[in-house]
């Protein structure tokens, strides 16, 4: 068969139109933009260069086989993407579709460049499941590029709609999922299968919604209102990554911190007292640089890029306004999964300690705090990229040394003036030693004494002053000094020796 300029024309016109115009007004209707509309509002106007655009030609009702993939740049930066065609079968795969997806992975990883996925769709079309699930270049070759790509180019996914069954791992491999509210859903089985399953009656909002997995599941990291603002979480996180392993986080103009931020003032003097960590967070960075990463989800750890001077850093702070603080399973795996991230590509670490310890009780034992807590203790210790730990407050237990204290060679150990580092805050300590001879006082002005005097002893104990003596604190800094310290200390720390140990890889405590 041969085609004249004209009739390739029309059929170009054909496989970009997508579905038939019922289904373009279906979404439509729900706020949901073509697939080639989020691409072209992604990427940089004319960059955009398509593969695979007469996948299933010659089928009737299968233009470009429901995805679109290519490559182009975003903020001027090479990137390679893929986009589902909702609108087509509802974005579910066919064989042709499946390996349009599998080679622009492959792609992304062999030129080393940022990949993107544009997720939409309703999972594998099961009449064509011979030809698209089992075989080497069947779907689960998909998930072995994005596990070979792991840590060596950004992926990042922005959800529009569902990913259903074996498709809701394309964004479970992604870095950061940024989901849209109200549309977009993940689940390894629909409603009808669970209750036929299982006989739970739900809904795939209830089971799989944006916020169920912003909030709850921990899968997605980004709630946004419209599609528009996904699309711009992508670019943003983009910005903060290079575009592989092998290159260093992009800088940027160095900006200053907010004129307005008083990091002393932020700090009550009384450690039972909650104050809001991310807007320590914000005083101290470049103004208006901080992306906080799941901010929904385990809220007593906040993770997020931001800058210092223009340099791209990682945080990772204990917000003691959620659940005081205290780690629990969820932000041990949140926390677990950010510096692996950081240290990936690049990304020197800062933590920011506030921290009673770790989660106790029968409750979070059953669920496997050890286990969990080992998990990020292992990650921190992993870390090659510089690392500086500064102790806001308090740093108690294994909360130290989740937070990279001393003993896991952080390029420094910073204490505020405000700081206290112990196996315990003053209070347990004086109960688990003299809970016997407390009880026994029947006064009780006189037990209140006593408490109070044994209190002060253990303050005086752990005195901040005696551990920088003592050099377990490499330096303590006033809170208006912290900021030019820190930019003085990841400078220095930057050309390090980054090998860790003598081993393929270590076996993880998941």
């Amino acid at each position: 068969m041969t085609f004249d300029g004209e009739a390739l024309e029309q059929l170009r016109k054909r496989a970009r139109a997508g579905g038939a115009d019922k289904y373009h007004a279906a979404n439509a209707a729900k706020g949901k933009l073509f697939a080639r509309e989020r691409v072209a509002l992604l990427v940089d106007e004319g960059s955009f260069v398509e593969d695979g655009l007469y996948a299933n030609a010659m089928a009737e009702g299968l233009p470009a086989d429901g995805v679109v993939t290519g490559t182009a740049t975003i903020d001027g930066r090479p990137v390679c993407l893929m986009a589902n065609d909702s609108t087509v079968k509802a974005g579910s795969w066919g064989a042709r579709t499946v390996e349009k997806i599998i080679r622009i992975i492959e792609r992304a990883y062999s030129t080393a460049v940022p990949m993107v996925y544009l997720v939409d769709s309703a999972g594998a079309r099961i009449t064509d499941q011979v030809d698209l699930f089992p075989g080497r270049r069947g779907a689960g070759k998909i998930f072995w590029n994005q596990v070979r790509a792991s840590g060596s180019i950004p992926q990042v996914c922005a959800l529009f709609g569902p990913s259903a069954a074996g498709g809701a791992y394309i964004p479970a491999f992604c870095d950061v999922v940024a989901m849209v509210e109200g549309n977009a859903s993940m689940y390894l089985g629909s409603d009808r299968m669970v209750e036929m399953v299982t006989g739970e009656k739900t809904t795939l909002e209830a089971m799989g919604g944006a916020r169920v997995h912003c909030a709850e599941s921990g899968v997605g990291h980004f709630l946004c209102k419209t599609e528009a603002d996904a699309l711009d979480v992508v670019r943003r996180y983009l910005s903060y990554l290079p575009a592989n392993w092998t290159q260093p986080p992009p800088a940027a103009q160095a900006v200053p911190a907010p004129a307005k931020a008083d990091l002393a003032a932020l700090v009550p003097a009384s450690e039972r007292q909650a104050f809001d960590m991310r807007r320590y967070v914000k005083g101290l960075l470049d103004e208006g640089s901080f992306f906080e990463i799941q901010a929904l989800w385990a809220r007593e750890l906040t993770i997020g890029f931001g800058r210092l001077d223009g340099e791209v850093v990682g945080v990772v702070a204990n917000n003691s306004m959620f659940k005081g603080g205290v780690l629990f399973v969820d932000s041990a795996d949140k926390a677990t999964r950010f510096v692996q991230l950081c240290d990936a590509f690049n990304v020197p670490l800062l933590f920011l300690s506030d921290v009673p310890g770790f989660m106790v009780g029968s409750v979070v034992e059953k669920q496997g705090i050890i286990r969990h807590g080992a998990k990020m203790i292992t990650a921190i210790s992993e870390v090659t990229v510089p690392k500086i730990c500064v102790v806001v407050r308090k740093a108690y237990g294994a909360g130290l040394y989740a937070m990279a204290g001393p003993g896991f060679e952080p390029d420094a150990t910073i204490a505020l003036p405000t700081a206290k580092i112990a196996v315990m805050g003053a209070e347990a300590a004086v109960n688990a030693v003299y809970a016997n001879k407390i009880a026994a006082i029947g006064d009780e002005a006189e037990r209140a004494a006593f408490v109070a005097a044994k209190r002060a002893e253990y303050e005086q104990d752990i005195d901040v002053l005696r551990l920088a003596s003592e050099l377990v604190v490499d330096a303590i800094v006033e809170p208006p000094e912290l900021r030019a310290e820190l930019v003085r200390r990841f400078a220095a720390a930057r050309t390090k020796d980054r090998h860790f140990s003598r081993r393929r890889h270590g076996v993880t405590p998941v």
